[in-house]
Protein backbone atom coordinates (compact mmCIF):
# COMPACT_ATOMS: atom_id res chain seq x y z
CA UNK A 1 0.00 0.00 0.00
CA UNK A 2 2.82 2.64 0.93
CA UNK A 3 4.38 1.79 -2.93
CA UNK A 4 1.05 1.93 -4.54
CA UNK A 5 0.74 5.27 -2.39
CA UNK A 6 4.35 6.78 -2.94
CA UNK A 7 3.84 6.53 -6.99
CA UNK A 8 0.62 7.72 -7.23
CA UNK A 9 2.23 11.04 -5.32
CA UNK A 10 5.00 10.89 -7.95
CA UNK A 11 2.41 10.45 -10.60
CA UNK A 12 0.58 13.57 -9.32
CA UNK A 13 3.89 15.51 -9.16
CA UNK A 14 4.76 14.75 -12.73
CA UNK A 15 1.38 15.41 -13.93
CA UNK A 16 1.73 19.06 -12.03
CA UNK A 17 4.86 19.80 -13.66
CA UNK A 18 3.61 19.65 -16.85
CA UNK A 19 1.91 22.75 -17.02
CA UNK A 20 0.31 23.91 -20.41
CA UNK A 21 0.66 26.73 -23.00
CA UNK A 22 -0.72 29.81 -21.12
CA UNK A 23 -3.40 31.79 -22.44
CA UNK A 24 -1.57 34.93 -23.73
CA UNK A 25 0.86 33.20 -25.37
CA UNK A 26 -1.65 30.53 -27.12
CA UNK A 27 -3.33 33.97 -28.55
CA UNK A 28 -0.02 35.11 -29.95
CA UNK A 29 0.45 31.89 -31.44
CA UNK A 30 -2.70 31.67 -33.10
CA UNK A 31 -2.15 35.30 -34.52
CA UNK A 32 1.35 34.86 -35.53
CA UNK A 33 0.12 32.04 -37.23
CA UNK A 34 -2.24 33.89 -38.82
CA UNK A 35 -0.35 36.49 -40.18
CA UNK A 36 2.07 34.42 -41.63
CA UNK A 37 -1.31 32.38 -43.53
CA UNK A 38 -2.34 35.52 -44.72
CA UNK A 39 1.23 36.52 -46.07
CA UNK A 40 1.71 32.83 -47.55
CA UNK A 41 -1.48 33.23 -49.23
CA UNK A 42 -2.37 36.84 -50.31
CA UNK A 43 -2.76 36.33 -53.81
CA UNK A 44 -5.71 33.98 -53.11
CA UNK A 45 -7.63 34.89 -50.27
CA UNK A 46 -7.01 39.33 -51.39
CA UNK A 47 -10.58 40.08 -53.02
CA UNK A 48 -8.96 43.00 -54.83
CA UNK A 49 -6.54 44.32 -56.40
CA UNK A 50 -4.58 47.03 -54.38
CA UNK A 51 -4.90 49.36 -57.29
CA UNK A 52 -8.07 49.01 -58.03
CA UNK A 53 -10.24 51.80 -58.23
CA UNK A 54 -13.88 51.79 -56.81
CA UNK A 55 -15.19 55.57 -57.50
CA UNK A 56 -18.43 55.04 -56.62
CA UNK A 57 -17.63 54.00 -52.93
CA UNK A 58 -15.15 56.35 -52.09
CA UNK A 59 -14.48 56.25 -48.02
CA UNK A 60 -17.00 53.52 -47.73
CA UNK A 61 -17.41 53.00 -43.77
CA UNK A 62 -16.19 49.37 -43.18
CA UNK A 63 -19.08 46.65 -42.77
CA UNK A 64 -20.25 47.77 -46.60
CA UNK A 65 -21.34 44.25 -48.17
CA UNK A 66 -18.57 45.02 -51.08
CA UNK A 67 -15.39 46.23 -49.01
CA UNK A 68 -15.59 44.79 -45.28
CA UNK A 69 -12.91 47.23 -43.78
CA UNK A 70 -14.27 50.08 -45.87
CA UNK A 71 -12.27 51.92 -49.17
CA UNK A 72 -9.68 54.79 -49.30
CA UNK A 73 -10.70 58.37 -50.89
CA UNK A 74 -9.87 56.87 -54.35
CA UNK A 75 -12.24 53.65 -53.80
CA UNK A 76 -9.57 50.87 -52.81
CA UNK A 77 -10.10 47.87 -50.78
CA UNK A 78 -8.70 48.18 -47.42
CA UNK A 79 -8.81 44.62 -46.83
CA UNK A 80 -6.88 43.97 -49.84
CA UNK A 81 -4.64 46.87 -49.34
CA UNK A 82 -3.94 45.13 -45.65
CA UNK A 83 -3.60 41.87 -46.84
CA UNK A 84 -0.71 42.80 -49.26
CA UNK A 85 0.47 45.03 -45.96
CA UNK A 86 1.05 41.94 -44.05
CA UNK A 87 2.75 39.72 -46.49
CA UNK A 88 5.57 43.15 -47.78
CA UNK A 89 5.96 43.83 -44.12
CA UNK A 90 6.41 40.31 -42.61
CA UNK A 91 8.61 39.34 -45.67
CA UNK A 92 10.98 42.63 -44.55
CA UNK A 93 11.15 41.24 -40.82
CA UNK A 94 11.68 37.74 -41.46
CA UNK A 95 14.47 38.82 -44.49
CA UNK A 96 16.06 41.36 -41.90
CA UNK A 97 15.80 38.84 -38.78
CA UNK A 98 17.88 36.27 -40.92
CA UNK A 99 20.74 38.24 -42.19
CA UNK A 100 21.13 40.52 -38.56
CA UNK A 101 21.33 36.94 -36.98
CA UNK A 102 23.65 35.25 -39.59
CA UNK A 103 26.16 38.54 -39.63
CA UNK A 104 26.29 39.11 -36.07
CA UNK A 105 26.69 35.18 -35.52
CA UNK A 106 29.13 34.55 -37.89
CA UNK A 107 31.14 37.93 -36.72
CA UNK A 108 30.59 36.82 -32.51
CA UNK A 109 32.40 33.15 -33.80
CA UNK A 110 35.17 35.18 -35.93
CA UNK A 111 35.85 37.28 -32.43
CA UNK A 112 35.55 33.89 -30.87
CA UNK A 113 38.02 32.27 -32.71
CA UNK A 114 41.09 34.59 -33.46
CA UNK A 115 40.37 36.65 -30.44
CA UNK A 116 42.98 39.42 -30.47
CA UNK A 117 42.67 42.30 -32.67
CA UNK A 118 39.66 40.52 -34.33
CA UNK A 119 37.85 40.67 -31.60
CA UNK A 120 39.15 44.13 -30.62
CA UNK A 121 37.76 45.24 -34.23
CA UNK A 122 34.70 43.28 -34.23
CA UNK A 123 33.30 44.63 -30.52
CA UNK A 124 34.32 47.93 -31.82
CA UNK A 125 32.11 47.73 -34.73
CA UNK A 126 29.62 46.39 -32.53
CA UNK A 127 29.86 49.48 -30.47
CA UNK A 128 29.80 51.91 -32.59
CA UNK A 129 26.61 50.24 -34.36
CA UNK A 130 25.31 50.19 -30.70
CA UNK A 131 25.96 54.17 -30.20
CA UNK A 132 24.87 55.06 -33.79
CA UNK A 133 20.63 55.92 -34.20
CA UNK A 134 19.80 53.66 -36.57
CA UNK A 135 17.07 55.55 -37.38
CA UNK A 136 18.72 58.40 -38.58
CA UNK A 137 21.41 56.49 -40.57
CA UNK A 138 18.43 54.85 -42.51
CA UNK A 139 16.95 58.13 -43.62
CA UNK A 140 20.01 58.95 -44.66
CA UNK A 141 21.00 55.54 -46.59
CA UNK A 142 17.63 55.60 -48.34
CA UNK A 143 17.45 59.51 -48.88
CA UNK A 144 20.86 59.25 -50.75
CA UNK A 145 20.00 55.53 -52.79
CA UNK A 146 16.59 56.28 -52.85
CA UNK A 147 14.20 53.05 -51.78
CA UNK A 148 13.84 49.78 -53.07
CA UNK A 149 12.52 46.54 -50.87
CA UNK A 150 15.95 44.70 -51.79
CA UNK A 151 17.83 47.50 -50.11
CA UNK A 152 15.16 48.18 -47.50
CA UNK A 153 15.77 44.66 -46.14
CA UNK A 154 19.28 44.57 -46.30
CA UNK A 155 19.90 47.75 -44.49
CA UNK A 156 17.11 46.37 -41.76
CA UNK A 157 19.69 43.52 -41.71
CA UNK A 158 21.74 45.85 -40.03
CA UNK A 159 19.69 46.34 -37.40
CA UNK A 160 20.45 44.98 -34.31
CA UNK A 161 23.40 42.58 -35.29
CA UNK A 162 25.74 43.39 -32.48
CA UNK A 163 23.93 41.61 -29.96
CA UNK A 164 24.03 38.82 -31.57
CA UNK A 165 27.53 39.12 -32.15
CA UNK A 166 28.25 39.32 -28.27
CA UNK A 167 25.69 36.33 -27.58
CA UNK A 168 27.21 34.38 -29.70
CA UNK A 169 31.20 35.36 -29.24
CA UNK A 170 30.46 34.96 -25.22
CA UNK A 171 28.94 31.21 -25.69
CA UNK A 172 31.27 30.28 -27.85
CA UNK A 173 34.34 31.11 -25.94
CA UNK A 174 32.33 29.51 -23.16
CA UNK A 175 31.30 26.29 -24.84
CA UNK A 176 35.07 25.92 -26.98
CA UNK A 177 36.39 25.65 -23.18
CA UNK A 178 34.39 22.89 -22.53
CA UNK A 179 34.94 19.11 -22.61
CA UNK A 180 33.01 18.16 -25.38
CA UNK A 181 34.36 21.01 -28.07
CA UNK A 182 37.75 20.19 -27.03
CA UNK A 183 37.48 16.75 -27.58
CA UNK A 184 35.69 17.16 -31.12
CA UNK A 185 39.05 19.43 -31.89
CA UNK A 186 41.52 16.78 -30.61
CA UNK A 187 39.93 14.18 -32.74
CA UNK A 188 41.03 16.11 -35.75
CA UNK A 189 37.83 18.48 -36.36
CA UNK A 190 38.28 21.57 -38.26
CA UNK A 191 37.00 24.51 -36.61
CA UNK A 192 34.29 24.90 -38.71
CA UNK A 193 33.04 22.14 -38.49
CA UNK A 194 32.99 22.60 -34.26
CA UNK A 195 31.44 25.82 -34.11
CA UNK A 196 28.69 24.33 -36.62
CA UNK A 197 27.97 21.00 -35.85
CA UNK A 198 28.73 21.43 -32.22
CA UNK A 199 28.84 25.06 -30.58
CA UNK A 200 25.96 26.49 -32.71
CA UNK A 201 23.34 23.89 -31.73
CA UNK A 202 24.17 24.55 -28.36
CA UNK A 203 23.73 28.37 -28.51
CA UNK A 204 21.21 28.13 -31.11
CA UNK A 205 17.66 28.52 -28.41
CA UNK A 206 19.44 31.87 -27.21
CA UNK A 207 19.91 32.99 -30.12
CA UNK A 208 16.18 32.08 -31.27
CA UNK A 209 15.06 33.89 -28.93
CA UNK A 210 17.14 36.75 -29.80
CA UNK A 211 15.35 37.02 -32.96
CA UNK A 212 11.98 37.04 -31.42
CA UNK A 213 12.84 39.80 -30.03
CA UNK A 214 14.04 41.14 -32.94
CA UNK A 215 11.22 40.98 -35.04
CA UNK A 216 8.92 43.44 -33.43
CA UNK A 217 11.32 46.31 -33.41
CA UNK A 218 12.39 45.73 -37.37
CA UNK A 219 8.68 45.98 -37.86
CA UNK A 220 8.64 48.53 -36.15
CA UNK A 221 11.31 50.60 -37.71
CA UNK A 222 10.08 49.56 -41.17
CA UNK A 223 6.73 51.28 -39.90
CA UNK A 224 8.49 54.35 -38.81
CA UNK A 225 10.42 54.77 -42.30
CA UNK A 226 7.31 53.67 -44.24
CA UNK A 227 5.61 56.32 -42.50
CA UNK A 228 8.24 59.17 -42.99
CA UNK A 229 7.74 58.02 -47.11
CA UNK A 230 11.12 56.49 -47.13
CA UNK A 231 9.79 53.08 -46.80
CA UNK A 232 8.22 50.76 -49.07
CA UNK A 233 6.79 52.92 -52.12
CA UNK A 234 4.18 52.82 -54.27
CA UNK A 235 2.27 50.98 -55.88
CA UNK A 236 3.50 48.53 -53.30
CA UNK A 237 2.31 48.55 -49.48
CA UNK A 238 3.00 47.87 -46.43
CA UNK A 239 1.80 48.61 -42.60
CA UNK A 240 3.43 51.23 -42.06
CA UNK A 241 2.68 52.88 -45.54
CA UNK A 242 -1.05 52.38 -44.92
CA UNK A 243 -0.54 54.04 -41.72
CA UNK A 244 1.26 57.27 -43.33
CA UNK A 245 -1.15 57.08 -45.73
CA UNK A 246 -4.00 57.00 -43.61
CA UNK A 247 -2.96 59.85 -41.55
CA UNK A 248 -4.18 62.41 -43.76
CA UNK A 249 -8.01 60.90 -42.88
CA UNK A 250 -7.98 60.47 -39.38
CA UNK A 251 -10.85 62.72 -39.06
CA UNK A 252 -12.84 61.72 -42.29
CA UNK A 253 -12.00 58.75 -42.33
CA UNK A 254 -10.29 56.83 -39.66
CA UNK A 255 -10.48 53.01 -40.15
CA UNK A 256 -7.93 53.49 -43.14
CA UNK A 257 -5.28 54.36 -40.08
CA UNK A 258 -6.66 52.80 -37.45
CA UNK A 259 -6.84 49.06 -39.41
CA UNK A 260 -2.95 48.38 -40.09
CA UNK A 261 -2.06 50.57 -36.66
CA UNK A 262 -4.02 47.98 -34.58
CA UNK A 263 -2.02 44.78 -37.01
CA UNK A 264 1.42 46.36 -35.93
CA UNK A 265 0.39 46.89 -32.74
CA UNK A 266 -0.96 42.85 -32.32
CA UNK A 267 2.04 41.59 -34.49
CA UNK A 268 4.79 42.54 -32.09
CA UNK A 269 2.46 42.44 -29.03
CA UNK A 270 2.40 38.46 -29.96
CA UNK A 271 5.97 38.07 -31.24
CA UNK A 272 7.24 39.60 -27.53
CA UNK A 273 4.49 37.44 -25.39
CA UNK A 274 6.11 34.37 -27.48
CA UNK A 275 9.63 35.35 -27.04
CA UNK A 276 9.38 35.70 -23.57
CA UNK A 277 7.79 32.39 -23.40
CA UNK A 278 10.43 30.85 -25.04
CA UNK A 279 13.30 32.62 -23.08
CA UNK A 280 11.57 31.07 -20.10
CA UNK A 281 11.06 27.68 -21.40
CA UNK A 282 15.09 27.76 -23.14
CA UNK A 283 16.92 29.18 -20.31
CA UNK A 284 18.06 26.18 -18.21
CA UNK A 285 18.29 28.32 -15.21
CA UNK A 286 14.62 29.23 -14.93
CA UNK A 287 14.03 25.13 -15.10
Amino acid sequence: MANISISGIAGERKKRKKPGIPILVGIGLAWIAAMIFIALTADWIRPFNITAFDLKNRLALPGNPTHFLGTDELGRDVLSRLIDSIRISLLIAFGATLISAFVGTLLGFLAAYFRGIVEHIVLMLADFQAAMPFLIMSLAVLAFFGSSLPLLICLMGFYGWERYTRIARGLAISASKQGYAAAVTQLGASPTRVYLNHILPNIASTLIVSMTLTFPEIILMESSLSFLGLGVQPPMTSLGNMVGYGREYITRAPWIMLTPSVVIMLTTDGVSIVGDWLRDKLDPTLS
